[in-house]
């Protein structure tokens, strides 16, 4: 009889033992701004992903397991991206790595060979360049060549041809004005002026003096939200009178808080996600109610509903897997994500398309400050 008892007290020990096991919580790590001049857009999408997160966790976890988001502040600077990186992966064992900011940042990171190195993938990041397709980066965002085809194919059905753009140095500047020239020769447009700003910082007054000289009818902003806000102020504070168009990473929020009504009026900004703003989908309305029963750290904003996209997409694929999630698991069950309807949102990824969606929207800002579709 002691035998017995013995043996089923062991058997119930192992059984606690891989219940706790199972139960474990999945780290998902983040290493962004949390400080610097993209801090509003790096909390915001942090606090995206933990509103499903804590849903996932209090429905009980997704096969046993629960998430839990580990953040480091990289300042926007790519030297501590990569560094914050390895700290992350030695010391909190992240499943996968999620909203990452940067073009210099995520590029060095893929240079650094971490990701390959850990079999890791990073799922959701902004960048403003045309990055090739790489193995292990998956983004839950239209590219950045949607966007500008979205942008000049708009214009060009307004009768505005003559356009300029405002870019970032770097090395993604290549491949951006290769796809913005393809794209405004697709459109029967001509681009007038090209004018660079210095990465990573919101130094735009050379650019502004560019476009006084060569006055285009329209701009292209393929900017950060800090250097998109300066270059406004700063153009229409000199007389420049041209339509100024933004892509998405300019970040509509962070512009709105440091430039006056009558500066943002008639700016246009390409949107990569539904607008947080208002129930046009189920996705919307879920992302609307679950941030109303919170109370949130920083705003709602664009920003904060992609990162609630990329965390459903984490949570996606490591229910697929079942009840033992694994770094490898996670990218063979994203390659095979073709079509994951998230509602009204759908994205989708295969070996060589780690771009997931192509939802592309324009949103205007009205004489009242307001943004209107």
């Amino acid at each position: 009889m002691r035998k017995i008892k013995s043996l089923i007290a062991a058997t119930w020990l192992a059984a606690g033992a891989m219940a706790g096991a199972q139960a474990a919580p999945i780290v998902v790590g983040q290493v962004g701004p949390m400080s610097g001049l993209d801090a509003a857009q790096g909390r915001a999408y942090a606090v995206g992903m933990q509103l499903v997160f804590d849903r996932a966790n209090k429905a009980g976890g997704v096969n046993g397991h629960t998430f839990s988001l580990v953040r480091k502040d990289d300042g926007g600077r790519p030297e501590d991206t990569v560094s914050a990186t390895r700290q992350m992966l030695a010391q909190d064992k992240p499943l996968v790595l999620a909203g990452y900011f940067g073009s210099r940042n995520v590029a060095d990171l893929v240079k650094s060979g971490l990701l390959e190195k850990d079999r890791i993938a990073l799922v959701g990041y902004r960048t403003a360049e045309i990055r090739p397709e790489t193995p292990l980066l998956y983004s839950v965002r239209a590219s950045l060549r949607d966007e500008i085809n979205k942008l000049t194919e708009h214009l060009a059905t307004i009768g505005i041809t003559r356009l300029g753009l405002l870019y970032e140095e770097g090395p993604g500047a290549a491949a951006l004005l290769a796809a913005s020239d393809e794209a405004v020769r697709r459109a029967k447009a001509t681009l007038l002026a090209k004018a660079a700003y210095p990465a990573g910082t919101a130094n735009t007054a050379a650019a502004v003096q560019t476009f006084l000289k060569t006055p285009p009818q329209a701009i292209l902003m393929v900017a950060s939200g800090a250097a998109a806000a300066a270059f406004i102020e700063d153009y229409r504070a000199s007389g420049g009178a041209a339509q100024l168009f933004a892509h998405s990473g300019a970040d509509i929020e962070q512009m709105s808080k440091r430039l006056a009504e009558e500066q943002m009026q008639g700016v246009a900004i390409a949107q990569v996600t539904p607008s947080p703003y208002k129930i046009s989908s189920r996705l919307a309305k879920e992302f609307s109610d679950t941030a109303a029963a919170q109370k949130l750290e920083v705003p709602v904003s664009y920003a904060m509903m992609e990162g609630f996209i990329a965390g459903k997409v984490i949570v996606e694929a490591v229910r697929r897997q079942g009840a033992r999630p694994t770094r490898e698991g996670v990218v063979a069950t994203l390659d095979a994500m073709e079509t994951y309807d998230l509602g009204g949102y759908v994205v989708g990824f295969r070996p060589g398309m780690r771009s997931g969606s192509r939802f592309v929207e324009l949103s205007i800002i009205s004489g009242s400050g307001k943004i209107r579709q």
